[in-house]
């Protein structure tokens, strides 16, 4: 598919998301979710990104061409849209967002009337769908069948009702510091707020979104801002969100970044211990260290790899029946609270943690040690098949002779190329990675 990418369609604003193929793809979408409507709804959220504007009013005016009514909710996080799509009964969800990417970039990713994104299958047919002139046509409303917008701003309440109900009642955050940052994004005004509501000392940044600031040496891509601040303020820990609110780093008393994969460890075991663990284990994805791994079998649980994104790490999760998964980038999905990752969700589930086990967060969530790892982004000028690239096999077999597990894959939103080594040695890996830096750069770029 030339359209979708990882997590819906991203890209450039007014370029590849511009007013004219934002509201094309509205259409599209519209016409492929008639077959199932019940309610003629459609949701629509957004980040606080300037050109959100422009994109949301195109997809207003794609779906009511074709029919839909369109409740627009403004700036909420991904996760909220999820929530929402299903519990306002509404057909479909959209959000525009283009999560951590800068603020010149937009997307837009689109939910089922259960709140679940769309699988590969699903896009592909839209993709069909927006290619198709005739069908876009045809499909054109008039007279009556002309659906109407509404702009809500009260449901902001249902979403954090449904956060806090994520954390066990009996628990308080009172006397907790929490510093949080919101990465001037979609979660700037929820994500305190709930904090607040649940007790704790809340120190709040990143919560002055200027329509060009979302992302920007804040949240969850610069996790180094956070930490200072934590320092600074003597905080017990430190949350970053990212633009969409549906990633989540951490930070510790010591300014020390949590390690993803350790976080979700740490919180699978708590769930088997709590006897709420389904599955007898957990779904990461081939980016998580082996160091993972092998604690997750030192505890008598299994680990499954699906391939990177949030929405393939839950498709394997409701394969294998089970309810917690993500990333170690951050999206952590807990299904009994939220269909997606879901920062705000995840980092109240290890708050918990910390309230529940009385241990500051450096001891709590450090429970093994590592693989060295190394993760390298390059720029690219095109995406290459990488199975065809010559001279490929012959460097994957003097990585694997080394004893060095190896990841080559494209980014789904940018013009990278993302490198992951990951061995015992860290010598080897260094050395080796400077080769495959070189490799590559030399045939891509």
């Amino acid at each position: 598919m030339e359209l979708f990418g990882t997590d819906g369609v991203r890209g450039k604003a007014g370029k590849k998301i511009s007013a004219m193929s934002a509201m094309r793809l509205a259409m599209a979408t519209g016409i492929y979710f008639k077959q199932f409507a019940k309610t003629h709804k459609i949701l629509v959220g957004k980040d606080t990104r300037r050109s959100g504007y422009m994109i949301e009013n195109a997809i207003v005016s794609g779906l009511t061409a074709v029919g839909f009514d369109v409740i627009q909710i403004g700036p909420m996080p991904t996760p909220a849209i999820a929530f929402l799509t299903e519990n306002m009964r509404c057909d479909a969800g959209i959000m525009i967002s283009a999560s951590h990417n800068p603020y010149y970039d937009n997307g837009i990713k689109f939910f089922d009337a259960h709140g679940n994104k769309l699988n590969r299958d699903k896009e592909e047919q839209i993709e069909i769908l927006y290619n198709d002139d005739m069908r876009i046509d045809r499909a054109q409303a008039v007279n009556k069948a002309i659906g109407k917008s509404k702009r809500i701003d009260d449901v902001i309440g249902r979403y954090i009702v449904h956060i806090k109900n994520s954390f066990p009642k009996p628990l308080s955050l009172a006397g907790k510091r929490v510093v949080i940052d919101c990465a001037n994004g979609a979660g700037y005004i929820v994500g305190p707020t709930i904090l607040q509501e649940l007790g704790a000392d809340v120190v709040v940044v990143g919560d002055k979104p200027d329509g060009f600031n979302i992302n920007e040496g804040c949240g969850a891509m610069h996790p180094e801002n956070l930490a200072r601040v934590v320092l600074d303020k003597r905080a017990d820990i430190g949350i970053a969100l990212d633009g969409d609110a549906d990633r989540l780093v951490m930070v510790d008393e010591k300014g020390e970044v949590i390690d993803g994969d350790k976080l979700m460890g740490v919180l699978a075991v708590h769930l088997k211990n709590q006897g709420t663990l389904k599955g007898k284990g957990m779904v990461a994805t081939v980016m998580s260290n082996q160091g993972l791994d092998e604690y997750l079998k030192s505890k008598d649980l299994t680990l499954y790899r699906s391939a990177v994104g949030d929405k393939n790490v839950v498709e394997m999760m409701q394969k294998h029946g089970m309810n917690f998964g993500g990333e170690q980038s951050g999206h952590i999905i807990f299904s009994d609270y939220a269909k997606t990752g879901d920062g705000l969700s995840s980092g109240l589930q290890a708050l918990a943690y910390l309230v529940q086990t009385g241990q500051k967060a450096s001891e709590a969530f450090n429970p093994y040690e590592s693989y060295p790892q190394m993760l390298v982004n390059l720029l690219v000028e095109e995406k290459r098949p990488i199975e065809k690239i010559k001279g490929i096999e012959a460097l994957k077999e003097k990585i694997e002779g080394l004893g060095i597990r190896h990841l080559f894959r494209y980014s789904g939103t940018e013009n990278k190329i993302r490198l992951l080594l990951e061995g015992k040695d860290e010598e080897k890996l260094e050395a080796m990675m400077e080769e495959c830096q070189t490799f590559f750069k030399s045939v891509l770029a």
